[in-house]
């Protein structure tokens, strides 16, 4: 008889372990969790009123979870509200809205895959945003801010 591989323990990150810092772009974010291999990247942001992103396209899927306020995507009417679950396929391209006459900060939690390609009004890629990207820039901010080092969930 075959011994079944042992299961994997569960991997845990407490609110207090990845802090919040600020992006410069009108939004605080946290990274908990890359996976580099999988180009995955799991991000928390809180989002000012009136905060406006620029248009990017996704080359794999994204789930996102609102958790408090809300946004939308310009190109859309479906309102994100807390409790809204959205799926994004891959090739997806829009430009997230917060409407300035929110009341809260809007916090969403994403899950993405792969990159977004950030557009400039033509169409064209200005900024490739990947796991690595986002993980090197979280942690570069959280340094800058003399924070100590985030327990992301890191995996090659």
């Amino acid at each position: 008889m075959t011994a079944l591989p042992p299961i994997p323990a569960a991997l845990h990150v407490d609110d207090e372990d990845c802090p919040w810092v600020d992006s410069f772009m009108g939004f605080d974010l946290k990274v908990v969790q890359v996976r580099i291999s999988e180009g995955l990247w799991v991000v928390r942001n809180r989002f000012q009123p009136g905060v406006r992103i620029q248009r990017h396209k996704h080359t794999g899927p994204v789930f996102a979870f609102t958790l408090s306020g809300s946004w939308k995507y310009e190109e859309y009417d479906d309102v994100n509200r807390a409790g809204s679950f959205l799926y994004e396929p891959a090739g997806s391209t829009h430009t997230l809205i917060v409407p300035d006459t929110n009341t809260e900060v809007t916090d969403v939690w994403f899950a993405v895959w792969g990159a977004n390609l950030n557009l400039d009004a033509d169409g064209n890629v200005e900024s490739v945003y990947d796991a690595q990207f986002i993980l090197d820039g979280y942690l570069g901010l959280c340094e800058a801010a003399g924070l100590p080092t985030p327990k992301v969930l890191v995996a090659e």
